[in-house]
């Protein structure tokens, strides 16, 4: 039975990816690239040392996080002999996991150039290489704090998942590395996956 609602999540979000795709393919600069790049120029006039030395660590716990949440939870579960939390691992690393490929297959067919690239007036704090959407920083945190807050829906863990999810985000549009579109459509991307794979926990 909670293979049936996984399943419409599944279709409903590749539905809607589909149509994003299409939007950007259609419209390089449409109003939605417009406000992308207002944002753009707006957020790298506003940074300094102190911010950029912030966003830098902040962009750079994704490694440690998206890894270190399942290996936690797996090594809690073996210790405690606790089922639930070592099957919660796997859920929360098979989302964050399928999430990443997605998106990189996402990536493979739309190309989206990164900001410094498409517009060489925005200056990057550094080059990441790949392409621009969806962000795959977004989609991995989202998906992780996503599937963390269905497995332990409490207060304590929701909060803190999604401030630092969102923390990722904004760090990628900062740091110069995406556009809001893209940290959106990772986001979105990430988080439906983890709903979509909810049947995984316990």
């Amino acid at each position: 039975m909670k293979l049936v609602p996984g399943s419409l999540l599944i279709r409903l979000f590749f539905i809607t990816n589909i149509l994003l795709l299409c939007c950007f393919k259609l419209s390089a600069q449409s109003g939605i690239q417009q406000f992308d790049n207002s944002i753009m120029v707006d957020l790298a006039k506003s940074r300094t040392p102190q911010q950029t030395e912030a966003m830098l660590f902040i962009t750079h716990s994704i490694h440690y996080v998206d890894v270190g949440v399942p290996a936690g939870l797996l090594v809690g579960g073996i210790i405690s002999n606790n089922k639930e939390m070592r099957q919660n691992s796997f859920y929360v690393a098979s989302s964050t996991a399928i999430s990443y490929g997605v998106t990189l297959l996402v990536k493979h067919f739309v190309k989206r150039p990164r900001p410094f690239i498409k517009n060489i007036t925005f200056i990057p704090v550094y080059r990441a290489g790949s392409t621009s959407f969806p962000s795959g920083h977004a989609s991995t945190a989202f998906s992780t704090a996503t599937a963390l807050s269905i497995a332990y829906p409490k207060w304590y863990v929701i909060a803190p998942s999604f401030l630092w999810a969102g923390s990722i985000g904004y760090s990628r549009m900062y740091l110069g590395e995406h556009f809001p579109t893209d940290v959106a459509a990772g986001a979105a991307l990430g988080a439906g996956t983890a709903a979509a794979f909810s049947f995984m926990k316990r």
